[in-house]
């Protein structure tokens, strides 16, 4: 069984923010960002049916990681590609890679890396058989891609979200 936070972080924050950007504690702003804190939660709460608990939160420590270092070393590739430093025309493909999270929070952050990576697109999720379609705008070796997202971003996410 999943609980729930001590602390509602949205409602604070949000009153937080409001006093922050009204730059002002007096009784009268601190009712209303009260007010407005709880009156947004109660508002956002019916858009989030299901909650995201993650868990082993070290892990996420190396995804981030990798993410920044795969971003960092995209970017470059991607740099030689339109700047010409290669010769060669990129090989621009569509791969299908098998999932095994089903975890609708992992699978957005997986969405996030892969579109947030230079060179690479989320292009589909078939739900039914769990595909990711993956857009690669230089694909030289398919199965070091479907290995670098399933060891790299899925397990790791897993292990967070599942």
């Amino acid at each position: 069984m999943k609980r729930r936070p001590l602390i509602p972080r949205l409602p604070v924050f949000l009153a937080a923010m409001w006093l922050l950007l009204n730059d002002s504690l007096s009784p009268g702003n601190v009712a209303l960002g009260i007010a407005f804190a709880l009156l947004i939660t109660a508002a956002v709460a019916a858009l989030r049916p299901l909650p995201a608990w993650p868990r082993r939160l070290h892990v996420a420590a190396g995804l981030i990681w990798h993410v920044l270092h795969d971003i960092v070393r995209s970017n470059f590739a991607v740099g030689r590609i339109i700047l010409g430093a290669t010769r060669r025309q990129p090989n621009i493909e569509f791969i299908c890679i098998p999932l095994d999270m089903r975890d609708p929070h992992g699978l957005a952050m997986l969405s996030i890396i892969i579109t947030g990576t230079p060179g690479t697109v989320w292009a589909g999720h078939d739900t039914e058989n769990n595909v990711l379609t993956l857009h690669v705008l230089d694909l030289q070796d398919e199965a070091a891609w479907v290995r670098t997202i399933k060891e790299r971003y899925e397990r790791p996410l897993m292990e967070i979200f599942e």
